[in-house]
């Protein structure tokens, strides 16, 4: 068959395209940057992100998706249609086959934008399969076997807490708890303590860096520059792990809230299942030092990182798009 297929892993933070005998192609932020006099776009990927907090008036750089959702059709579109088009060589005889990934939680009016989004950036057909099912594929789980798994994505707009059983889900949840969420947290805890004010991707470097979940016998540190709160002129201070621990305490709660109360739904067969076989973490944000043995400690299950859990979601997807026969049942609306 002459029909390409492309899976497409639609994140807050990241877009991820996967090309079934290619393996994964494109893997760049979910940044748009657009002129705001005739809306025209200028720039997707790497070069709109780096854009971030250095536009001029005339220029908007933001992300389309919020919370792992379409917040602004246009801008989704016409990323989804660069990401297609650059996986895909410019010229093609034959519209592609698209699987996008959405969180479990979507609705059927948000999971219509995806699909229509999907069909006008040029698809000729738009299949929508949910986060944790492809998370859990990616991350080599079994999930059409008859026993209870539990996976964990977290990804940079949302969490995603599932329990897979028979290729489908059995209880899951949902929280807007992720990366963009941590690094918000880390940047006004640094305002109040040490009254720096500092940017979103600043943040981002200081969790990437020295980020904890928990308090560390021999703590991290690292040099973190912004503008001083009083006087406006820069600045640069000393920031240590303990400090970004302090700053996640309250999101990491609401997150370790979200898979007690997923275990609480779970039927017992299978809540004997992830006793013994543990919570598989996926996403980037799982990477967060110390956040598998914060969860194994809050729910007394074992707890460990998929391998490469950033590539989890995509790297599902296309397997499923690849199959999709076997998958039929995982996935959700077609057009």
């Amino acid at each position: 068959m002459f029909v390409k297929k492309v899976a497409i892993d639609l994140g807050t933070t990241n877009v991820l395209v996967h090309v079934p005998k290619r393996g994964i192609v494109i893997n760049e932020p979910s940044v748009v940057a657009i002129s705001k006099d005739d809306r025209k776009v200028l720039a997707v990927g790497f070069e709109a992100k780096d854009m971030i907090g250095r536009t001029p008036d005339t220029i908007i750089a933001e992300r389309p998706l919020k919370d792992g959702v379409v917040a602004n059709y246009r801008m989704t579109e016409a990323m989804l249609r660069y990401f297609i088009n650059k996986a895909l060589g410019g010229v093609r005889l034959f519209r592609p086959e698209v699987m996008v990934a959405v969180p479990a939680g979507i609705t059927s009016t948000e999971r219509r934008a995806v699909v229509d989004a999907a069909m006008a950036a040029g698809a000729r057909a738009a299949y929508i399969i949910k986060e944790p099912i492809v998370a859990a594929i990616g991350a080599d789980i079994p999930i059409g076997s008859a026993s209870g798994h539990m996976i964990v994505d977290i990804g940079g707009g949302t969490a995603e807490i599932a329990v897979i059983s028979l290729g489908g889900i059995v209880s899951c949840g949902s929280v807007r708890i992720g990366g963009n969420r941590f690094d918000q947290s880390i940047a006004d805890h640094i305002r109040r303590k040490h009254g720096l004010a500092i940017g979103e991707r600043t943040a981002e470097d200081v969790k990437i860096g020295v980020g904890s979940a928990m308090f560390m016998d021999k703590p991290l540190e690292m040099e973190v520059k912004g503008r001083d709160m009083i006087s406006g002129l820069p600045k640069t201070i000393i920031v240590r792990s303990d400090d970004t621990t302090e700053a996640l305490q309250h999101d990491l709660e609401g997150l370790v809230d979200a898979i007690k109360q997923v275990l609480h739904e779970t039927p017992p067969e299978l809540s004997a299942d992830v006793m013994d076989k543990g919570i598989v973490m996926s996403g980037g944000s799982s990477q967060l030092r110390n956040l598998d043995e914060l969860v194994a400690q809050a729910t007394g299950v074992a707890c460990h990182v998929a391998d490469e859990p950033l590539l989890c979601v995509a790297k599902g997807t296309g397997i499923a798009l690849e199959n999709l026969e076997s998958y039929k049942r995982s996935i959700m609306a077609t057009k």
